[in-house]
């Protein structure tokens, strides 16, 4: 561990990754807080999508969406998930595995009302993953919708944050002739301390 300094260095695993998000989001021209996320179905079946991080907190990381989706679904039967973040930019990437619990009390609601008023009603007019007849439907929903909610509409009851508890953190950057450098942050439960080694690339 005596070798880990510049972009490794520190205490905090979290701390490491927001500096991480920051400098990505002076150089990355979209959504430097896109996270693949990788989730399980009741059979073992993977599954993969992108989503937007919204928080790195001082213990977890957080993202939005409909519970009701297949991933949402797919969470909320495993209670784990991974993701990992990619950088082409900078040549990083952080990858997350861990717990997850339901983020849907006042800091749901008040992400929720911090959208826009489209996407707002986006979430309520979305069955999202199921089956639509077509773009027309789903327009002429979200237009009812629109005249039904007003301005303001509430969060969905469907709709909230998934906080995941990562049990594991790796931080990798590019290295010359594919010499990667990779560290595994690793923890057993989130009130433990962590352990941090360096993998071979």
């Amino acid at each position: 561990m005596s070798d880990r300094t510049g972009i490794f260095a520190g205490d905090d695993p979290f701390v490491i990754a927001q500096r991480w998000l920051d400098e990505a989001t002076e150089v990355e021209p979209n959504d430097p807080n896109a996270i693949a996320l990788s989730t399980v179905d009741a059979t073992g079946m993977p599954n993969a999508r992108m989503v937007l991080l919204k928080e790195i907190e001082t213990d977890a990381f957080v993202f939005y969406t409909n519970y009701d989706s297949q991933k949402g679904q797919e969470i909320i039967g495993a209670g784990k998930a991974a993701f990992v973040m990619h950088w082409k930019s900078l040549r990083r990437q952080i990858r997350v595995r861990g717990t997850v619990v339901k983020e849907d009390g006042p800091q749901a609601d008040a992400y929720f009302k911090s959208r826009s008023l489209k996407s707002r009603l986006g979430a309520h007019a979305s069955e999202q993953s199921r089956p639509l007849d077509g773009r027309a439907a789903l327009v002429a929903k979200v237009a009812a919708l629109t005249l039904s909610l007003g301005t303001n509409p509430p969060r969905p009851a469907n709709w909230g944050g998934f906080r995941i508890t990562p049990e594991e953190i790796e931080f990798w950057a590019d290295g010359a002739f594919r010499l990667h450098d990779r560290f595994q942050w690793r923890r057993e439960g989130s009130k433990t301390a962590w352990k941090v080694i360096r993998l071979h690339p």
